[in-house]
């Protein structure tokens, strides 16, 4: 189920195309997305809306972006 995919988003009026792929965890999945060459890991909770489970170490990610990226997977689902 590793399947890799490119997530086209929209973030401050600017089109954006991220490298994504899912990944099989258990019984349920994750999906790691690319922000400028670094790996972010998005899962999906009760609710169905997806968070980030945590940034690469000595990076500070846009919390604006992370959380447009988990809205636009959020209505892909």
């Amino acid at each position: 189920m590793n399947e890799p995919f490119v997530l086209k988003i929209t973030y401050q009026n600017k089109p954006l195309e991220l490298p994504a792929a899912f990944q099989r965890y258990g019984y349920t999945y994750r999906i790691a997305v690319s922000i400028l060459d670094q790996s972010y890991v998005f899962e999906p909770d009760e609710e169905g809306r997806y968070r980030v489970l945590g940034a690469p170490a000595g990076v500070t990610p846009d919390p604006g972006l992370l959380q447009a990226i988990a809205e636009k997977l959020a209505k892909l689902g």
